[in-house]
């Protein structure tokens, strides 16, 4: 959650702990958004939702340990998901393909992690050591909020002018998952990788310095 979450945070937990009538003070209130920040505001919901239905935890107030095992739980259960089906494409649809997923996340991981091509030949014997550092970098970008990532994961086939340079339609795209959420990846993703880069932003930078602070390629300093 980010910053601006915080007041509805706050009556989310204030609501819930009323139910127990329980009252919110400031320190408990710190130790409950240090313990849920990592996660979105309707995952700690689910879990308040779902704790408070428990026939058996439900009958006292959550403590933010309670919400954490859920929620740990729970991120964990998505990023093995997850690795299941970016497993099942890497040997599906391979290296050479492009390949879109129905999950931003996993667009995001692949690119810190070299791309789809060089993570669709990771080798048997490497699998093991690739699958923990997938899940760990999928459950922190689950975790945030908003996140830029790659439109598409390209394959060997990239790039598509090469394609229509020779005259010939570039292969689609595989899709892996819900189609429908597949194509809202796609939609909101960069076309540019998951940085976003701009000279526009080095242009305002330079003006924002005071005159001197920068100079021209082979001026003296």
């Amino acid at each position: 959650m980010t910053e601006a979450e915080k007041p509805a945070f706050v009556d989310l937990i204030t609501d819930a702990l009323a139910f127990y009538r329980r009252d919110l003070s400031d320190f408990a209130l710190s130790v409950w958004w240090q313990a849920c920040q990592p996660f979105t505001m309707e995952q700690v919901r689910k879990a308040l939702t779902a704790h408070t239905m428990d026939p058996e935890a439900g009958k006292f107030a959550p403590m933010p340990g309670d919400l954490v095992r859920v929620l740990q739980g729970t991120v964990t259960d998505r990023a093995m998901l997850a690795w299941g089906k970016v497993h099942d494409a890497m040997s599906s649809v391979g290296a050479w393909r492009n390949v879109v997923f129905d999950d931003p996340a996993i667009h995001a991981v692949i690119e810190d992690m070299g791309g789809w091509a060089k993570l669709a030949r990771t080798e048997t014997k490497d699998l093991g050591f690739v699958q923990h550092r997938f899940c760990e970098s999928y459950k922190a970008y689950s975790g945030r909020g908003n996140f830029h990532y790659p439109a598409l994961l390209g394959g060997d086939a990239d790039p598509s002018w090469a394609w229509t340079a020779a005259g010939l339609k570039p292969p689609k795209p595989a899709v892996v998952g819900d189609v429908e959420l597949a194509r809202q990846v796609y939609l909101g993703g960069s076309n540019g990788g998951k940085t976003p880069i701009s000279i526009d932003s080095a242009v305002k930078l330079a003006i924002s310095h005071e005159p001197g602070a920068f100079h021209r390629i082979g001026e003296k300093q």
